[in-house]
């Protein structure tokens, strides 16, 4: 017969097992609600300092958390440095022009064009005229404007003359005489000028050119100039693919852009003297061989680390820095992580100064001793890291970033390290994002652009500003000599021709 004691005490053992797995539910749960917290936190908290974000994104909240950060990370290395050496006591840089350094004013001319002499009508004291008094002293000043600006008609008269043999023969026109009335080449080169150097919307430029230059041109004739200037500029596209795929070393980037409402991608390939930028519905490979210059290529290819660029074999990979230094700077938010990520970073731009300070001595870059110990530091650091990661008591989002970028940092290391040792690898992709921004000002400024065309035309017409812009060439002077039909074409690189 059961002991009437057995039943309520199995009914508690029955509630107490209930209540023990309602409440590894809830701790679950719980564990679960916390890591979508520390996400959402985390993307809630994510600016240019710290993730791929623009610059232009950020607000006067996140403005001031970049400022806690750096001065968090600038006082936690001053402490560490303190403990090794004590702090050097150079004064601070103060804002403005440095002591010794020149300054910059207008500087006077010797023969102006105008001169306008101004003459007292009447004697300040007794009111008597002075028209023969006698001048005891002048005081000039000079003033720099603008001529009144107005279009200038010039005619051209092509004869057509009989030989002796009979034959006739009539003389050729120059290439800017186009029609019996048109517009000359300057007109046309300004017109490019302020929509595809200076980004200005087409009926903001013609509103501008009719009011400052009295020229009342129309919409729909600066609408098709960039066109025009694409048509000229064929056998300049066909020299920069040549020289890119020439040079030891070249960045490559992409970002996204609206056309005709559709998303495509802006491609560019550059150094620091030619830029080439192109537009196409796809942002990976098959975006790369349309362009023309990487199947080709087989040097250094300077990269943000898209997985497409590594279809590539023949050429050599190097990662930018200043990606990875953003990705550290992210994880490091979270306590566990802060030490090895700081850590790296520090690491980072420490070889970096060590490889400018080697090239600037004459070398190729870092020697087998720094080699060696910065190698050794980098590995001592992911390894850290990863005992981080492992002992991480559950698998939050900061957990799994910080696996994913030690898994860059363990695998790419080579990329990473490459221009510790390269001497035509760089630090960062700065360059290539510098020339893309561009894109990004067009679209902010005046909007998407209405067809594939003419995101094509400012391609190659912002192609060739900016490669001319890197050889100290006027943007309106080049344009100019577009327009009349002979583009101007880059000196071959280490040609020694003077722009």
């Amino acid at each position: 017969m059961a002991d009437p004691g057995d039943e309520p005490t199995a009914g508690l053992e029955a509630e107490v097992e209930r209540l023990l797995a309602e409440n590894a539910a809830l701790k679950g749960l719980v564990e679960v609600l916390e890591a979508r917290i520390a996400k959402l936190e985390r993307e809630a908290g994510r600016d240019s300092q710290n993730s791929g974000r623009p610059p232009s994104s950020d607000t006067l909240a996140d403005k001031a958390k970049q400022d806690e950060r750096r001065k968090s990370r600038a006082e936690r290395r001053r402490e560490a440095r303190a403990k090794a050496k004590k702090l050097s006591q150079e004064p601070k840089r103060r804002p403005g022009k440095q002591p010794g350094e020149p300054g910059a004013t207008l500087a006077r001319v010797e023969d102006p064009e105008v001169v306008v002499d101004h003459r007292p009508a009447e004697c300040s004291g007794c009111g008597a005229g002075l028209d023969d008094a006698e001048v005891i002293a002048v005081e000039d000043r000079q003033v720099f404007d603008l001529p009144t600006r107005r279009l200038e008609v010039t005619e051209h008269r092509a004869e057509t003359r009989r030989c002796s043999c009979g034959a006739t023969t009539k003389a050729a026109f120059p290439p800017e005489a186009r029609g019996t009335a048109c517009y000359g080449p300057l007109l046309r080169a300004i017109g490019v000028y302020l929509m595809a150097g200076q980004h200005l919307p087409v009926a903001r430029v013609a509103a501008l050119l009719g009011e400052v230059c009295d020229a009342p041109v129309s919409t729909g004739w600066l609408a098709v100039l960039s066109a025009e200037a694409e048509a000229g500029l064929g056998g300049f596209l066909a020299v920069l693919k040549a020289q890119l795929i020439a040079e030891d070393a070249i960045h490559a980037d992409e970002t996204g852009a609206r056309i005709c409402g559709a998303r495509y991608w802006f491609h560019v390939a550059c150094t620091d003297l030619i830029t080439l930028l192109d537009c196409h519905p796809k942002r990976g490979k098959e975006a790369f061989d349309d362009l023309g210059v990487l199947p080709f290529f087989s040097g250094v290819l300077i990269s943000d680390g898209w997985k497409s660029y590594w279809s590539y074999g023949a050429v050599e990979h190097a990662l930018c820095c200043a990606h990875l230094l953003r990705d550290l700077a992210s994880v490091a938010e979270a306590d566990r992580h802060q030490a090895w990520a700081d850590g790296l970073a520090e690491l980072l731009v420490e070889a970096k100064n060590a490889v400018d300070t080697a090239i600037a001595d004459g070398h190729d870059g870092l020697d087998r001793a720094q080699l060696r110990r910065f190698r050794s530091a980098y590995t001592k650091l992911v390894n850290q890291g990863r005992r981080c990661v492992r002992a991480g008591h559950r698998t939050g989002s900061v957990d799994r970033d910080a696996h994913n970028l030690l898994n860059r940092f363990d695998a790419q290391r080579g990329d990473i390290q490459r221009h510790w040792h390269n001497p035509f690898a760089s630090f960062d992709n700065n360059q290539a994002e510098r020339d893309l921004r561009m894109v990004k000002l067009q679209q902010k400024i005046s909007g998407c652009f209405r067809t594939l065309a003419g995101a094509k035309a400012f391609c190659a017409v912002r192609s060739y500003l900016q490669t001319a812009d890197k050889h100290g060439l006027p943007r309106l002077a080049v344009l100019t000599q577009l327009f009349q039909g002979d583009a101007w074409i880059p000196p071959p690189a280490g040609s020694g021709a003077s722009p």
